[in-house]
């Protein structure tokens, strides 16, 4: 199990592009995911579901994640989580 120590953050609140915001959660509390985005409603539990990728791959636990989404692909998701999981353990 990986664990973060402090917030990390990537991404940007532009048009086709999404922030990325994760935070240490207490000891056992679990993953947390809140999205933000225009296209909730229709696309609210994919983004989450490849958040949540990013974070069994990488082995976290017991972290909040803040999902800021403009429109971004899968691919800018993927990336974006992994950049802020490196931020998060520098």
């Amino acid at each position: 199990m990986v664990c973060i120590n402090k917030t990390g953050m990537a991404g940007t609140v532009e048009s086709n592009d999404v922030m990325i915001m994760i935070s240490p959660a207490l000891a056992s509390a679990g993953i947390t995911i809140n999205v933000q985005s225009p296209v909730k409603k229709q696309y609210g539990k994919k983004i989450e579901a490849a958040v949540r990728e990013v974070l069994t791959r990488r082995g976290i636990q017991d972290v909040v994640v803040e999902v800021n989404d403009r429109g971004a692909l899968d691919c800018t998701i993927y990336a974006r989580v992994d950049t802020a999981i490196d931020r998060a353990m520098a």
